[in-house]
Order: C-alpha cells, then structure tokens, then sequence
C-alpha cells in the first residue's frame, strides 16, 4: 500500500495525473483504465487533458455508472468526456450502455463488452476509485448483495436513491494499479477506518491483485 499526503485537492489532482501520465507513458502496447466518477477523479480528468498522454493506446472503461442517459448531467461518461475523453479516440472510449435497456441488461451487456476486450480473464492496468463517506466504492454500498459477487464482473445495484452499474469485487481487485483519490475533511473518519482494516465498508475489500495506491488530501487524512 502506498499513501501520498497532499495540501489541498487542487494538489491532489496535479499528483495524481503526473503519475498516471508517468506510468502510461512509460508502458508500452494497450492500456485499460476504469474511471470514477466524483469532484476529485473530474480535477485530475481535466489535468490529464493537457498532457501528452499516449491517448492512441488507451483503453477507457467505468468502474460504475449511474442508470441514466449518456447526455445527462449525472452520468459519469457525460462527466469524463467533457473533462478529458474528447481527446481519446472514440473507438477507445467504452461506456456502460444506459438506453433501452433495464439496468439489469445494461449490466449483463458490460460485462459481455468486457469479456470480449479482456478474455477470460479481466485485468486492469489501471482502476481509478472514490470513497463514499459510508464506506462505498464503486457503487459498491455497505449491506449491498453485489459485495458477495465472486463470478461476474458487473451488477445492477440501487444506491443514494438511484439505480446503477457497477464492477463487481472480481473485476475491480483484478487491477495492475486500483487508486483512491481522497478528498475532503468529511472523509477523514472513513478513511481512517479503511486503513485500520475495518471489513464493514466496501472499500476495505478492494485488494487489487497489483499495487493500491492512496492520494489523499490534508483535510482527509487522518
């Protein structure tokens, strides 16, 4: 586990995409990225869109989505295309199907997008994450079914009122690289509790098969 302290969330986000940017850059062939959504995971997006990323090679997936059309100020692509991804190439932009589907449809049909990109195994090279004041991550809720999950990668789960989409613990724990981006004082007691290996929250079960990794701002460390 790796931790990094920064001032504020401005600092944050800077940090965050210089590495992300270091290791992309770094990595030769194809890339796979699962993105959050969130204040935060959007600062670094839009850092992220004035680098000289490798965007030709980059894979983008969603770690969850909200059930609602792409074009909707609550939906998670809407937010990552307007921050970052009109740089990508579209072919390599994948979001979570949303129209004229039941969620549980458009969870089946992620999965299935997934499984024709990855195989039989998935295997992130990066997983972008937040953490929920509850504990949540994803759209992985404290008391949720989707947390017991051990064969498919995606799930159709309500959460803060709302029907969504998410990766499952077996998509999300098979990263190269799963990162929390941390913000805020009211995160603080939260955190707390994931470093301390409290097994009640969601986040505490993200053991990537890889490296996780920490940015935190000043206000939500403990």
């Amino acid at each position: 586990m790796i931790i990094e302290v920064l001032p504020d969330a401005e600092a944050l986000a800077q940090r965050a995409a210089r590495w992300f940017a270091g290791l992309v850059t770094a990595r030769p062939g194809p890339l796979a990225v699962a993105l959050s959504g969130g204040s935060t995971p959007k600062a670094t997006y839009r850092h992220l869109a004035a680098m000289d990323l490798p965007w030709e090679r980059i894979h983008w997936f969603w770690g969850d989505e909200r059930f609602v059309p792409p074009n909707d100020p609550l939906s998670n692509f809407g937010m990552a295309q307007e921050a970052m991804l009109w740089r990508a190439p579209p072919r390599l932009v994948h979001p979570v199907p949303t129209m004229g589907l039941t969620a549980i449809e458009a969870a089946q049909r992620y999965e299935q997008a997934l499984k024709r990109f990855f195989g039989e195994f998935a295997r992130f090279d990066v997983t972008f994450l937040g953490l929920g004041p509850d504990g949540h991550t994803a759209s992985l809720f404290p008391g949720s079914a989707a947390l017991e999950e051990t064969r498919r990668w995606c799930a159709a789960v309500e959460g803060l009122g709302q029907q969504r989409i998410t990766l499952t613990l077996p998509a999300l724990n098979a990263s190269a690289h799963a990162v929390f981006l941390v913000s805020g004082a009211e995160k603080r007691a939260v955190l707390q509790r994931l470093l301390a290996g409290d097994e009640s929250l969601p986040a505490t079960r993200i053991r990537p098969q890889g490296e996780l990794r920490f940015f935190v701002d000043s206000p939500a460390a403990p």
